[in-house]
């Protein structure tokens, strides 16, 4: 299989588990990792043959900035899903949601949760 690599994409989301989290808002940063054979979109030419890299970054997106949940791994299992009903040619996906910015009382560059999904 081949890889479509999708990085750094961010919105702010309204995901965590202290109130403060979902009433305030903060950024989140996914990355995905599509598993899709590109043979014939290679050969083609032609986008119906793959996947078009706008229409993944608007999922995450449309899940960052949708209803909160408490747990980026439950974003992440959301964003996951919805991957893999929309872009059928793709029998997995790998999806990083990084929450740079949680409330961790020690200084960090970063949290993530990375999930792998097949169909």
């Amino acid at each position: 299989m081949d890889l479509i690599t999708v990085t750094g994409i961010s919105a702010i989301g309204y995901h965590g588990v202290f109130e403060n989290e979902r009433l305030e808002g903060q950024e989140f940063i996914c990355d995905i990792e599509l598993r899709i054979d590109l043979l014939a979109a290679g050969k083609s030419d032609d986008l119906t043959q793959t996947v078009n890299y706008a229409d993944i970054a608007d999922v995450v997106v449309a899940e960052i900035t949708g209803p909160s949940v408490a747990l980026i791994e439950a974003l992440a299992e959301r964003i996951a899903t919805e991957i893999l009903q929309r872009f059928t040619l793709a029998p997995s996906v790998k999806v990083t949601v990084h929450k740079p910015h949680a409330p961790i009382p020690v200084e960090f560059a970063d949290v993530a949760v990375t999930i792998e999904r097949t169909r």
